[in-house]
């Protein structure tokens, strides 16, 4: 299944435009969602994309971006704002 998170915890949180409209609307609630579940936010990656990417869904270079980001950061685990499934 997955893993649940203390409080506590710090993230990278990853949110990616899949439409011209970058509507900033769902990333204020991710981030609302995200800390009121009691986790900080280190970090926020960003991304636009026309459709996600079958093996990365962020793309090569956006999924380098958020692993720098995670060593960067030091965070303990990186939460998208999207379902992901495995390849």
């Amino acid at each position: 299944m997955f893993d649940r998170y203390e409080a506590g915890e710090q993230a990278v949180l990853v949110h990616i435009y899949f439409s011209q409209d970058k509507d900033t609307e769902d990333l204020n609630e991710f981030e609302s969602l995200v800390s009121s579940a009691g986790v900080e936010a280190l970090q926020v990656v960003t991304g636009s994309r026309k459709a996600p990417h079958p093996k990365y869904f962020v793309g090569e270079g956006k999924a380098e971006e958020i692993a720098d980001a995670v060593k960067a950061s030091g965070a303990s685990v990186v939460l998208f704002d999207h379902s992901l499934s495995p390849a």
